[in-house]
C-alpha cells in the first residue's frame, strides 16, 4: 500500500473552475460581481470614514458598526481580484499553499460577520434591558470577557480545519469546482479517508454561525419580552433590532446552504452551490453598509452631509475651471 501511494503524484496546483457549466458566457459574469465588488469597497471605506472621523459616532454601537464595516472591507478583497480575474481573462490556476492561506483568511474573516452581530446583540440587550448600567458594561475591560472567547473559538476552529486540509493528499483530481479556495470544495478532491475533515467542518458550522443565531435569538427573545412590558421609547429602541434580526437570518440561510450543499447530496446544480457560498460571503460585505448606514439616524445624517460637501467641491472646481 506503501508503495502504492509513493507511486501517485500528489497535486501541489489546482484550478478554480468555478461555473464552468456557464461555457462561453461566464465572462459576463466579471459584470455583476466587479460592481458588487466597487460597492462593497466603496460603500464600506465611506462608512468606516464616517465613523472614524466623527467623535460623536464613537459610541459602542458605532465602533462594532465599524468594525463591521471594516470586515467587510476586507473579506472580499481575498477572493473577489482573482475571481473577476478568472471571469475576465481566464486566469484559474492556484497552488496549494496559496489556496490554504486564501482558504484560512476567507473563513476567518468570515466568522466574524455573525460574532460581530453577536456582540451588536449583546449591545442592545444592554441597552435596552440594563439601561442605567450600559456604560458600565460597555467599557472595554468589562465587554472584552465577551469578545474573546469568541475570537479565540473563531481562530481555533479556522486553524483546526485549515490545517486538517493541508495534511491531505490530492491525488485525485485538481480542479476545484469553485471560484475560490472553499474548504469541501477543496477536500473532496483528497484521497483517502476524508472523515476528521468532514466532522470538524460540520462542527465549525455549528459552532460558529448556529451558534452565534442561537445566541442572538436567546439575546433578542429576553430584549422583546423587556419591550413589551416597556413604553415607546422601547419599541423605538426595538425599530434598530429589527435590522439585525434581518440580516443575521439571511447570512445564516446563505451559511447552511453554502455549507451542507458539499455533504447533502441532493442535487444542488454545481452551479447553484458555487452561487449560494459566493454570495454567502459577498452579500453582507455589500448590504451591511448600506443597511446600517441608512437605518442608523445619526450615520446617515453625516453620510448626507458628507456626501453634499464632495458634490459642492466638485460643483466648485468645475466652475472655477
Amino acid at each position: 500500500m506503501l508503495g502504492s501511494m509513493e507511486n501517485i503524484s500528489l497535486h501541489t496546483h489546482f484550478i478554480l473552475d468555478g461555473f464552468s457549466e456557464l461555457g462561453e458566457l461566464r465572462p459576463f459574469l466579471f459584470i455583476p460581481f466587479s460592481f458588487m465588488f466597487v460597492v462593497s469597497l466603496f460603500a464600506n471605506s465611506l462608512l468606516l470614514y464616517i465613523i472614524l472621523s466623527q467623535r460623536s459616532l464613537h459610541s459602542p454601537m458605532c465602533i462594532l458598526i465599524a468594525g463591521m464595516a471594516c470586515i467587510d472591507l476586507s473579506l472580499p478583497v481575498f477572493f473577489v481580484p482573482h475571481m473577476l480575474l478568472s471571469f475576465l481573462f481566464d486566469w484559474r490556476g492556484i497552488s496549494l499553499i496559496g489556496c490554504l492561506v486564501q482558504m484560512h483568511f476567507i473563513h476567518f474573516f468570515g466568522t466574524f460577520q455573525s460574532t460581530l452581530l453577536v456582540w451588536m446583540a449583546l449591545d442592545r440587550y444592554f441597552a435596552i434591558c440594563t439601561p442605567l448600567y450600559y456604560h458600565n458594561h460597555m467599557i472595554l475591560s468589562r465587554f472584552i470577557v465577551f469578545l474573546l472567547p469568541l475570537v479565540v473559538r473563531n481562530v481555533l476552529m479556522i486553524t483546526l480545519f485549515v490545517s486538517l486540509a493541508g495534511k491531505l493528499p490530492f491525488c485525485l483530481r485538481n480542479v476545484i469546482n469553485h471560484c475560490f479556495c472553499e474548504h469541501m470544495a477543496l477536500v473532496e478532491l483528497a484521497c483517502g479517508s476524508t472523515t476528521t475533515n468532514n466532522l470538524v467542518g460540520l462542527m465549525a458550522v455549528f459552532l460558529i454561525p448556529v451558534l452565534d443565531f442561537v445566541f442572538i435569538a436567546a439575546f433578542y427573545v429576553v430584549i422583546f419580552s423587556s419591550v413589551l412590558r416597556s413604553s415607546r421609547s422601547g419599541v423605538k429602541a426595538l425599530h434598530t433590532c429589527i435590522t439585525h434580526i434581518v440580516v443575521i437570518t439571511v447570512s445564516l440561510i446563505l451559511a447552511l446552504t453554502a455549507f451542507l450543499s458539499y455533504r447533502i447530496k441532493n442535487g444542488l446544480p454545481a452551479a447553484s452551490r458555487v452561487f449560494f457560498s459566493t454570495m454567502y460571503l459577498l452579500f453582507p460585505s455589500c448590504f451591511n453598509p448600506v443597511i446600517y448606514g441608512i437605518r442608523t439616524t445619526e450615520i446617515r445624517q453625516h453620510i448626507r452631509k458628507t456626501l453634499t460637501c464632495c458634490h459642492i467641491c466638485k460643483m466648485g472646481s468645475v466652475t472655477n475651471k
